[in-house]
């Protein structure tokens, strides 16, 4: 009777880690029809350092994956383990936004919680590597310049959304362009 138990409680750890890594490279690969399969109707997403939360529904989910896909996102496990319920991760990302707002890869710890073998929350319980002063730098500084320079642009920061996104890139390629060559 107690190896049927621990069978079972050992496929239980090995599906959620399963499902967890599978969400991992779902976001690497901005595979927005395999998200579906993981999540549950609505995904809460914490950041316990900011003290910030927002319940996303599966479709807002989908839009943010689709504005997160723009920027071609690296995301890479770095640990990852079955702690009761849950799964904890450490999880490295990089992509051409936070490139140029952090000039190198965040990453955080994270917990990934189930109900029914789909993840319904994600709380990022740690920023190991983020360094908020040049992040914010950066940001302000670009959305100065687009003030300025490219008004039409004015409020991508706040639509993450794919054609947010779009205009997010624009506005980091035109700062670029504008600011490298000043350089020469």
């Amino acid at each position: 009777m107690l190896g049927i138990f621990s069978c079972k409680n050992t496929n239980q750890n090995i599906d959620k880690l399963k499902i967890a890594k599978q969400y991992y490279e779902v976001l690497d690969k901005s595979d927005i029809l395999g998200i579906d399969a993981l999540l549950t109707d609505s995904l809460l997403t914490r950041e316990t350092a900011y003290d910030y939360e927002q319940t996303f529904s599966k479709e807002e989910y989908v839009e943010w994956l689709k504005w997160d896909a723009v920027f071609h996102p690296t995301y890479k496990i770095l640990d990852i383990e079955q702690d009761n319920e849950a799964v904890k991760a450490k999880i490295s990302k990089i992509d051409k936004r936070i490139a140029f707002l952090h000039q190198e890869p965040i990453v955080t710890e994270q917990v990934i919680r189930f109900k029914k073998n789909r993840i319904s929350s994600i709380e990022t319980t740690k920023y190991v590597v983020f360094n908020d002063s040049i992040f914010v730098k950066n940001r302000d500084t670009l959305l100065n310049w687009i003030d300025k320079n490219h008004p039409e642009l004015n409020g991508f920061i706040y639509d993450q959304t794919k054609s947010g996104g779009m205009k997010y890139l624009e506005a980091i390629a035109l700062y670029k362009v504008t600011h490298n060559s000043s350089k020469k």
